[in-house]
């Protein structure tokens, strides 16, 4: 992640701040925690629980299927977020954008030599500053 000093824009045409940049760039990072997560943790086939402990407006039975459907459809959510933020930005490079913007140890020389993006630098830096913006406005 590029240093800038506190408080000053990441871009002008895209006016973005640098600390509303970091949350977007941390929330990214976590696209591969959440796919992992929805793949393999939730299991939506357990039973209803009933117990002695209070919960919301169920009268003491909880429903662990509920639950993870629930977990699961706000992890699908964010995933949809980020991929749809990529394709959005450049349908043509949003594998591009999507795998460099999850992934910190990807950058433009890996795609360039492993993946053959088909654009410059600067277009895909100039892309990748859309695609924040643009998720920008899809995240709180």
């Amino acid at each position: 992640m590029p240093k800038l000093p506190r408080g000053k824009v990441m871009s002008k045409k895209y006016n973005i701040s640098q600390n509303r940049y970091r949350q977007l760039y941390y929330y990214c990072l976590q696209y591969q925690e959440w796919k992992d997560e929805l793949k393999y943790k939730y299991d939506t086939s357990k039973a209803l629980v009933v117990d002695d402990m209070p919960h919301s407006k169920t009268n003491n039975i909880t429903n662990p299927t509920q639950d993870a459907a629930m977990k699961c459809a706000e992890l699908a959510h964010k995933i949809a977020t980020i991929e749809e933020a990529a394709k959005l930005t450049d349908p043509a490079l949003y594998k591009y954008i999507l795998k460099h913007v999850t992934n910190p140890n990807i950058n433009y020389e890996y795609l360039s030599s492993h993946m053959n993006i088909p654009c410059s630098k600067n277009t895909f830096y100039d892309r990748r500053k859309k695609f924040y913006w643009i998720l920008s406005q899809n995240v709180e």
